[in-house]
């Protein structure tokens, strides 16, 4: 990231071929595939699964609908606030660090 750049300006996406779904509760649900050496290790000798299935609970799975490769972490963050009011504080370096997080872990990209 440039010095000049503003993280709030950024657009996410969810990434393409991400499978994920929506429980009756609206919880996000992602199904992430378990690859690499270790993780085929594990599901060989200790029968892990193939893919696992991350439930994004109550303000995380808000935030995960709101990323449409439209609206902007600023906007995103707009939104939390109206749903969450002051249980969102503090708004923008909570939602920075989890939009991180769910960059690092390929849910999203940046467009």
């Amino acid at each position: 990231m440039k010095s000049n750049e503003n993280y709030l300006d950024y657009v996410f996406k969810i990434k393409d071929g991400l499978v994920w779904t929506l429980n009756e509760s609206g919880q996000a649900i992602v199904d992430m595939e378990n690859k690499g050496f270790t993780n085929r290790f594990a599901q060989r000798f200790f029968k892990r699964p193939k893919t696992s299935h991350i439930t994004l609970e109550g303000m995380g799975s808000f935030i995960f609908t709101c990323i449409d490769g439209q609206k902007s972490v600023y906007d995103i963050g707009a939104l939390v606030h109206d749903e969450f009011g002051d249980e969102a504080e503090p708004l923008y370096g909570r939602l920075s660090v989890y939009m991180k997080q769910l960059e690092k872990l390929n849910f999203i990209e940046r467009v």
